[in-house]
């Protein structure tokens, strides 16, 4: 490829960069990304396909490197917390882009900013982006700079306060702004035209508003994503509730701190929708998505077991660096990840998480587990009375007690799907990786997608009792591991009948095969 094909892509780390850089590969484009901290990069399926800089854009300095060579630039690059410098930043960041760009002859900037009718009042947050867009044009390079509103996609933050405040309260008190019409967006329509403008000339040098085929209001919104799901939610309006107060509101309902849902929700005051019709003429061939199409596709990630797209942290190398329990939400999910250093090859910590359940039992407060079975059978699930096919191997679709398997990746990763009666979905899932010769790393992870308020009651409810069994599943995986890779058996061979063969107990069939 020549070199007008290499792009870069700032923010790579962040939401909508992160889903950029693939599918830019996809569509044969050479990628450098820029980033602060190339660590924040492990675990991305696509890091061994792009190069990577890391800088800053608030130091010119390290600019330079990064820009060299690149035919077109995205800048990805906004700040989100509610602080008093932000928009200060933010300018003095564009500014330093588009000055390193227009030295280094980059032909085009493209950059996401936000729908907003420039003369309004509109909110510092939604000023800054558009102002952001002004600065980028000062440096002389063409820009093409595309304007959405609310990014409809499972991670996305807008899209996710919808998701936590629906599911989490049947009557919702509110204020002025949950009626300010908008143009929300599917997150694979702004992909579809981030790509497109490559190949697209006439687009460079050109503000273009994008939003879906639906205008709505927020409130509209909660009420088609309960439908989707199935719920009935009541909304009541209030006279006043002041954004400070609607953004601890957020805080305390959703995992989206105050300092990021403040300016989300003074940005909802201003109506944000489509004025012209530029991007249909330019990308005729792209057909924007309405919001039910784009919330069910978002829920189709999670319905259909495809958690493997929200992993993102990078496995550490040292016990310094590798936190042993981390709880989170992403992407609708309660998330429970347990990590441990066990001095034990891979291959016998698989063995270990693959025979789980059956006669075996699950090796900490198995009693726990068994009363759990008892108590599923007695509301109409299937209980733990399954067992499991084999004793030891798996495959997908096995029935292992009240767990079915989803997925088997040997010798590193099985996970399971429950199959018992939860308000929502649940995952349990063992990977292990090597950190050297004799050395692993287990991961133990819960997934759980509540369903309405039932389920975040039964989440946070039981999971005093969920951290204990967890917590002792894990040490004892790790002990178990370390037994079996201990287990040695002294065999003689005829012509070595001085040495000493130290085998896994596991394979005494196999050595008693070859002494006969």
């Amino acid at each position: 490829m020549s070199d007008k094909n290499l792009v870069l892509v700032t923010g790579a780390t962040g939401y909508v960069g992160g889903r950029l850089v693939p599918a830019l590969l996809k569509s044969g484009y050479r990628v450098r990304v820029f980033v602060r901290d190339a660590d924040r990069l492990k675990g991305r399926a696509w890091l061994d396909q792009v190069e990577i800089s890391v800088g800053d854009v608030l130091k010119p300095e390290t600019l330079a490197a990064a820009m060299k060579d690149v035919h077109v630039a995205y800048y990805m690059i906004h700040s989100m917390m509610d602080s008093s410098d932000f928009h200060e930043r933010d300018l003095i960041a564009a500014g330093n882009f588009g000055k390193a760009a227009k030295e280094s002859k980059v032909q085009r900037i493209i950059y996401l900013g936000g729908l907003g009718e420039p003369e309004a009042d509109l909110s510092q947050h939604l000023r800054s982006r558009q102002q952001t867009g002004e600065v980028l044009r000062q440096s002389g390079i063409p820009v093409t700079e595309f304007r959405a509103a609310i990014v409809v996609g499972s991670g996305s933050v807008s899209f996710e306060m919808i998701r936590y405040l629906t599911e989490r309260l049947p009557v919702m008190i509110c204020p002025q702004w949950v009626y300010t019409r908008v143009q929300p967006i599917s997150i694979r329509n702004v992909m579809e035209y981030l790509v497109a403008t490559l190949d697209t000339p006439d687009s460079a040098g050109k503000i273009i508003e994008i939003g879906g085929t639906d205008v709505l209001t927020y409130g509209d919104m909660m009420r088609e994503y309960a439908k989707v799901r199935g719920l009935n939610r009541w909304l009541i309006p209030v006279p006043v509730l002041t954004p400070r107060l609607s953004s601890h509101w957020v805080h305390w309902i959703t995992p989206i701190p105050s300092e990021i849902a403040r300016p989300l929700i003074e940005g909802l005051r201003n109506e944000v929708i489509i004025r012209d019709d530029l991007s249909a003429t330019l990308f005729p061939q792209i057909r924007p998505m309405s919001y039910r199409s784009a919330v069910k596709l978002a829920l189709d990630r999670l319905e259909d077991g495809r958690i493997e797209s929200m992993w993102s942290d990078s496995l550490a190398s040292s016990q310094g660096d590798i936190p042993s329990v981390l709880l989170t939400s992403r992407e609708g999910m309660i998330i429970e990840r347990r990590q441990k250093l066990i001095e034990s090859p891979p291959e016998y910590v698989y063995r270990t998480f693959s025979a789980l359940g059956g006669d075996q039992g699950w090796l900490y407060m198995d009693w726990a587990w068994q009363l759990r079975g008892v108590i599923d059978r007695l509301i109409g699930g299937v209980g733990l009375r399954r067992g499991r096919r084999h004793p030891a191997e798996v495959r997908v679709g096995d029935a292992l007690d009240f767990w079915r398997v989803e997925a088997v990746e040997y010798p590193s990763m099985i996970r399971l799907r429950a199959e018992m009666k939860v308000p929502g979905d649940a995952w349990l899932q063992f990977e292990v990786a090597a950190q050297d010769t004799d050395n692993s790393l287990l991961i133990q992870t819960a997934y759980f997608a509540p369903k309405g308020l039932a389920g975040f009651l039964y989440w946070y409810l039981l999971y005093p009792i969920h951290s204990l069994v967890f917590s002792g599943l894990i040490n004892a995986l790790a002990e178990r591991s370390i037994a079996r890779a201990g287990e040695v058996i002294q065999v003689e061979y005829p012509d070595t009948l001085d040495s000493a063969v130290r085998v896994p107990v596991e394979s005494r069939a196999e050595i008693k095969r070859r002494s006969n």
